[in-house]
Formats: C-alpha cells, sequence, structure tokens
C-alpha cells in the first residue's frame, strides 16, 4: 500500500503534453478504484471520482454504507487520505476525500457484485445466488440484467453459466450510458469462480436512478393542440369579411333556369 511516489508526481512540474495527461489521470484512477476496491469491499463500495481543481484534488467515494467507510469521527476516511497523499506523492493538505451514498444500491452493479460473491463466499447454490441477485435488481427499477459465473461450481469442469431478466443494450453510444458493468473473481476452494455483472439503467430526468440523456430511439407524443373556435361577424359587419373564392375568383351565384 505504501510505495514510492510516482516520479511524475514529486518532481517539479513542467508541462506535459495532452496525451500524457490523460494517461497520468487514467493510472491514477484506475489504482485508486483498484485500492479502495480492496479496503472497501465489505462497505458496499460502488464506484469513485476524482476532481482535479488547481489547488487541490477531490476523491468521492461512492458507497452504500457510508457510515462505515467515514469511521468514527471520521478516523477511517482520515486514514484514506493519508494512505492516497503517501501512495501517489500528493503533498500535504492537497487531497480531500468524501463519502456520497448511493441512493439505490439495486442499480450499482459494482455493489450487487460484491453482494453476489459473498453469497457464494457463504456456500449459497450459484443459481439460488443469481436468482436472488436478478430478483433485487428488477424490483429496484432496472430495465434488464445480467450475471454470467465461470468456473469450477460445485462440479469438476469448469462452466459458464448466464441468467438475464429484462431487456438489455449491447451497442452503440447508449451501451456506454446506460450499461452499468462489474467484474469479480471469488477465490473458491475448488478454483477462481468469474462474475461478470451488468445492469441496464432506466431513464431519470433528475440523474438520481439513471443517466438524465433520454433514450436516441424515444417517441414522445405531444397533446394536440386546442382548435380555436370560428370567428363570427357579428350584425352588420358581414362586409369585413370577403367572400371565400375558388380558382382566384369569386364565387358567382348560382345560374337557375
Amino acid at each position: 500500500l505504501f510505495q514510492a511516489p510516482h516520479r511524475s508526481q514529486t518532481m517539479p512540474q513542467n508541462p506535459i503534453s495532452k496525451k500524457r495527461k490523460f494517461v497520468q489521470d487514467g493510472v491514477l484512477y484506475a489504482e485508486l478504484n483498484e485500492m479502495l476496491m480492496h479496503e472497501l469491499a465489505e462497505d458496499g463500495y460502488s464506484g469513485v471520482e476524482v476532481r482535479r481543481t488547481p489547488m487541490r484534488t477531490e476523491i468521492i467515494i461512492r458507497a452504500t454504507r457510508t457510515r462505515e467507510v467515514l469511521g468514527e469521527k471520521g478516523q477511517r476516511i482520515r486514514e484514506l487520505t493519508s494512505a492516497v497523499q503517501k501512495r501517489f506523492g500528493f503533498a500535504e493538505g492537497t487531497v480531500e476525500m468524501f463519502a456520497e451514498r448511493v441512493h439505490n444500491r439495486g442499480l450499482s452493479a459494482m455493489a450487487q457484485a460484491e453482494s453476489l460473491k459473498f453469497k457464494l463466499l457463504g456456500g449459497l447454490q450459484v443459481r439460488r445466488a443469481c436468482y436472488g441477485v436478478i430478483r433485487f435488481v428488477m424490483e429496484s427499477g432496472a430495465l434488464g440484467v445480467e450475471v454470467i459465473v465461470s468456473g469450477k461450481a460445485r462440479v469438476q469442469r469448469a462452466k459458464s453459466m448466464k441468467f438475464k431478466s429484462g431487456f438489455l443494450i449491447t451497442t452503440g453510444r447508449p451501451a456506454q450510458v446506460f450499461i452499468d458493468k462489474a467484474t469479480r473473481h471469488v477465490m473458491m476452494k475448488q478454483g477462481v469462480l468469474g462474475i461478470r455483472l451488468k445492469i441496464m439503467l432506466p431513464h431519470d430526468p433528475e440523474g438520481k436512478n439513471g443517466p438524465k440523456t433520454p433514450f436516441p430511439d424515444t417517441v414522445t407524443i405531444l397533446d394536440p393542440k386546442e382548435d380555436k373556435p370560428p370567428v363570427v361577424p357579428a350584425k352588420g359587419d358581414e362586409k369585413a369579411f370577403p367572400a371565400p373564392t375558388m380558382g382566384g375568383r369569386g364565387m358567382a351565384a348560382p345560374m337557375y333556369p
């Protein structure tokens, strides 16, 4: 955990190219996510967000049980902040960590993958554990869910089992926006089980339970406009309204023999 800090963060900051900047940010996020995943696995860890400002770096931890993440009188979050500061070579007082509660843990793929992992470690059958997670996710308002468990589950030969419910998009931009994914490895006695979980999030205009962006194929049918009643001319004002025309000419009175 306490490794030597990165060379690039301890040396004087020279102007770097945008490509190197994006790579550095990606490496920081990946290592931070891996570290918090191991530290907060039992506290419903559901992801991390890194916000950089010129003065400091803010790290927001999303979890289902924020009280355990903060610890007694904020002791645990201070320990995590100190560990991150030493590990990544940040200056004193330039890192702040916050804990944000996940509103609906049934729509968090990471939280459900961890839940399934602990169920399998507890000895529950794979089929029962997967169907329990799928039922809970669908009752939480998800549009679809898919669980894939691969490995040696109670038999000597390895196999892959897939459980699905609802509707899932797998390609295109909507798959990047609406699909929440998580992967976990379960160290069982007979070998390693792999868990891959996908949740199709619903559209939420407030952005709490899902993305604010609507589906691209959504068709909204608007209410028809109210017809305005025709204007009836008052008595004596008939001359103000011209007679209807046909073909650019005034309508002639019918000729009767």
